[in-house]
């Protein structure tokens, strides 16, 4: 399903080469929808101010820990078995899920390490410490401190908790897609900004597994696009970083990650957007009153760069989080 403007090779059937397919996922969500909500909160949907073609906004940056990977976090760690559980978990993050392992480990009673690179800023940083989670800096990219923290888990016997290549913490963030079944039925389209591709993952599977009408958009920005280029590619490839205000989908993607089949599963359309792009949409929205991070950047301006195209269908843009690092904030 993924956009094939522009063009890319051809794919083999995703449900064919996915570990887990969309219905699978789907499934899994509507579990930890049953049971995620002892932690995490449901957020409110609104409309998107001075829209014509009334646009919603789903206000997921009003979160308890101001993102959704509360939502996958705690999923995952009330999957674990007890032994599990005692043995303890590891994670990388570039703060967000960080901050929802944290979140869930705390009140679960389960200790918790996390593996950030040297981007994660210190006010994130502070904020798991906070928590009560260790922390570990590893390498100067995400990437680099995934790979670490999975080395770090296999030579201990910890759990490593991935930030989006994990069928459970997918199906957590799936938890937004029930949400907006129930709040939005009516939308014609989702925009959803992409890193690692769990949230789209999520979301996207129980969209086509229960909606397959509501189109699902995936956004991101032109600056850090690895999930796209690998989609365009055929398969999980390298792509350039450049600085982004779009801090939390920054970064690649793990070899042979998960999320690679499921979002060309899901995904319908695609769109990119420049760093000029993602700072007036965080702008607009600071002007709300709404706290906006760089990721609810990309997926505003990816609809104000896409609607057109809708040709006044109504559509429904995830404000995935409200976290910026404090140099971001400033260019706010």
């Amino acid at each position: 399903m993924f956009d094939r403007s522009p063009p890319h090779p051809p794919r083999p059937d995703a449900r064919a080469t996915a570990v887990l397919d969309a219905a699978a996922i789907a499934a899994r969500a509507q579990v930890a929808a049953e049971r995620i909500y002892r932690l995490a909160r449901r957020t409110p949907v609104a409309p998107l101010p001075g829209d014509e073609a009334g646009a919603l906004v789903k206000m997921e940056q009003l979160q308890v820990t101001g993102a959704f990977k509360l939502r996958g976090a705690t999923n995952k760690l009330m999957s674990l078995s007890e032994a599990a559980m005692r043995a303890g978990v590891i994670t990388s993050s570039t703060g967000n899920h960080g901050l929802g392992v944290a979140t869930a480990a705390q009140a679960l009673r389960i200790g918790a390490e996390v593996y950030l690179s040297a981007q994660v800023s210190e006010a994130k940083r502070a904020k798991i410490v906070a928590l009560g989670a260790q922390i570990r800096i590893a390498g100067d990219d995400p990437l680099a401190a995934e790979l670490a923290a999975r080395a770090a888990a296999a030579a201990t016997g910890r759990t490593y908790v991935s930030p989006y290549n994990d069928a459970e913490v997918i199906a957590g963030q799936g938890t937004l897609g029930v949400e907006i079944l129930e709040q939005a039925p009516d939308v014609a389209a989702v925009y959803v900004a992409v890193g690692g591709g769990g949230l789209i993952s999520g979301i996207g599977s129980v969209l086509k597994r229960h909606a397959p009408q509501i189109e699902v958009v995936g956004c991101w920005p032109e600056h850090s696009a690895a999930l796209y280029e690998s989609l365009r590619a055929g398969r999980i490839v390298e792509a350039p970083e450049l600085p982004t205000l779009s801090e939390s989908t920054a970064g690649g993607v793990e070899p042979d990650s998960i999320t690679f089949a499921l979002a060309r599963e899901v995904i319908d359309h695609t769109v990119l957007v420049s760093e000029a792009q993602i700072l007036a949409a965080m702008r607009f929205g600071v002007a709300q009153g709404w706290a906006m991070e760089g990721a609810s950047g990309v997926a505003l301006a990816a609809y104000w760069r896409d609607r057109a195209r809708l040709a006044g269908r109504r559509a429904l843009v995830l404000l995935c989080g409200g976290n910026p690092s404090p140099q971001v904030a400033a260019q706010i």
